[in-house]
């Protein structure tokens, strides 16, 4: 059986008959191309996959959750996105672009020709082309101080004239003009000015955020605008169900081609369903109803692994495995009159055994947090270095006595809020149990366990009316900044009673915010690093947040699937993803 190591971590609706197509058909044979291998392309075939808990929402500027996100990201593109070999950024609607010397002035040169999906919002249903004025509408609306939009933290305080007209709009007296640094040179050319040289800045253009939609599916839809999808990537939004299927098919105007000059994408659509247990989901799998499976069953991953290794059977899938950027943590409201207390804090992390959690509940996928908030996959980022909580339940029992709770005497039975992802028996609800048979044990206290849909769970979290609750962050981008970020009061509402996307535990340290911002305008690397290391100590110091393990990518695929790599986001690129029928 594999087992994660540090040393791995460190290197880091005339659609019905396409829905029951198999992937392993190919509506056309066509031969396209060749590879370095020299295995002939096919198009045609639905890529069947499932997920096991809902998705949030669609719309680029409420895309918070990573269900949401893996749907979004096959509809809506950028100026740049990631590369799913690597994580790079690479080009993507904007096909160039130019910097200034002091790295604060960014030129993005639009490719002509790229338009919207066909939509009933558009004249005669045709998609229009896009240009530089649809990128300034959305990313004004970045900036707009509406409590359904979640992306203003990317530009806030970065891009100049972003928190200026973000004010105006909170006093409904938007600003002419939009976000001042924020312009269009002509049809094709855009220029983002910054306040700072920001290190990330190419990253945040990849976020959800950062996507091109048109203004006319948001005057026709409005707030149905999260499941009308319109936008410009390799696949559209054809059938959605919610919490049983969503469907995308694909694109025939996208407007990109593969390095042979031959129209991407590959396949015929995306089949996603929403099976919510991982053992149901396994048995479709096994059954060929499934083309891939994210994650496994936790009880289950012997047998898998026995059936893998075993020369008996000839398998048509494979199992991958990949360090993941993705801590699983649990939150307190650092607010609330029971969790502002550090010592409280302190000891639930104290009480908590770590190791045990991921030897006996997780079956050693995954590594104990022992260190900081990030995880440690990013080479030249020494988070060995990093004091981190150990299972020391005696000085988790005198943290208590100082926060005046000797034994648990008079402290309120709480709940631990938390969504069930995968059935019964899934790592959450598992990991719980433990977790809260620890916390009687060692510390006398008692909690509840308060298990709902996830995007209800994230709503609850997102507006401080949780005190206590599991939750993962899954890299936006790929930089310790982004895990961090969360922790920044800068991102926190001027309102406490207004929701909170990203600094959901309501963390204040003037000492962490320092070192933040100055690590923002850093751009030398090491330099970087190590301020964002010192500012994951104080974090952690003040137990700001119960770290609980680093987690790792799982996938079982099948052998028959070309062009889909693994990498530490999971970010999935299905533009370029195709079946090979010769493989089977």
């Amino acid at each position: 059986m594999k087992k994660s190591s540090i040393l791995l971590f460190a290197y880091c609706a005339a659609l019905t008959t396409l829905l029951s197509v198999s992937s392993c058909q190919n509506n056309s044979q066509d031969i396209i191309g060749s590879d370095k291998k020299k295995e002939t392309i096919h198009y045609g075939g639905v890529f069947r996959i499932n997920e096991v808990s809902g998705f949030k929402s669609l719309f680029p500027l409420n895309t918070t959750d990573v269900i949401s996100y893996r749907i979004f990201s096959q509809i809506y593109e950028g100026l740049l996105k990631f590369s799913p070999q690597d994580l790079s950024v690479t080009p993507n609607i904007a096909e160039k672009w130019e910097v200034n010397e002091t790295a604060t002035s960014f030129t993005f040169y639009l490719r002509k020709g790229v338009k919207f999906h066909d939509d009933p919002c558009f004249k005669n249903g045709k998609g229009r082309e896009v240009t530089a004025y649809d990128f300034k509408y959305c990313f004004d609306k970045i900036c707009e101080a509406n409590p359904d939009y979640n992306g203003y933290w990317v530009f806030k305080d970065k891009v100049i004239g972003a928190n200026e007209y973000y004010e105006s709009t909170k006093q409904n007296h938007p600003l002419p003009g939009g976000v001042k640094g924020v312009k269009v040179l002509d049809d094709y050319v855009i220029r983002i000015d910054l306040n700072y040289p920001y290190a990330s800045f190419y990253n945040v253009l990849c976020t959800p955020y950062c996507s091109v939609f048109p203004h006319e599916a948001i005057d026709k839809y409005g707030a149905d605008i999260r499941i009308k999808a319109v936008g410009t990537g390799p696949f559209k939004l054809a059938t959605i169900n919610e919490g049983e299927v969503v469907y995308l098919s694909r694109n025939p105007n996208y407007w990109k081609k593969d390095s042979l000059g031959n129209q991407l994408p590959y396949l015929d659509g995306i089949k996603i369903t929403f099976i919510n247990d991982k053992q149901a989901e396994l048995i479709e799998f096994k059954k060929k109803n499934l083309d891939m499976v994210y994650r496994l069953p936790v009880e289950m991953i012997d047998e898998i692994m026995a059936e893998m290794e075993s020369k008996d059977k000839k398998l048509d899938y494979d199992i991958q495995f990949t360090p993941a950027l993705n801590v699983q943590y649990y939150g307190f409201l650092n607010s609330s009159e029971i969790f502002k207390n550090k010592f409280v804090r302190k000891a639930f992390n104290y009480a908590i055994d770590r190791e045990k959690i991921v030897s006996y509940v997780l079956k050693g996928e995954g590594i104990a947090a022992s260190y900081g908030f990030v995880p440690p996959s990013f080479e030249d980022y020494d988070f060995e270095s990093i004091h981190g909580y150990h299972y020391e339940p005696d000085k988790a029992r005198k943290l208590l006595i100082q926060a005046g709770y000797p034994n648990g005497e008079g402290f309120p039975e709480i709940s631990l809020n938390l969504n069930n992802n995968g059935g019964p028996n899934s790592p959450n609800i598992r990991v719980a149990e433990i977790v809260q048979k620890m916390l009687s044990e060692n510390l006398n206290i008692k909690v509840a366990l308060n298990i709902m849909p996830f995007p209800q769970h994230l709503n609850l979290l997102e507006s401080g009316n949780a005190l206590f609750w599991r939750q993962s962050w899954i890299a936006d981008y790929p930089d310790p900044e982004n895990f961090l970020n969360l922790f920044y009061s800068h991102n926190l509402p001027a309102n406490p009673n207004d929701k909170s996307y990203i600094n959901t535990v309501r963390y204040k340290s003037m000492v962490f915010d320092s070192l933040f911002s100055i690590a923002l305008k850093e751009n030398n690397r090491p330099k970087r690093f190590e301020l964002l290391k010192q500012a994951d100590q104080i974090a952690l110091e003040d137990a700001a947040y119960m770290p609980l393990y680093y987690d790792e990518n799982c996938r079982l695929i099948r052998l028959n699937i070309r062009n889909f790599p693994s990498n530490a986001m999971e970010y999935r690129d299905f533009s370029i993803v195709y079946f090979s029928p010769d493989s089977l």
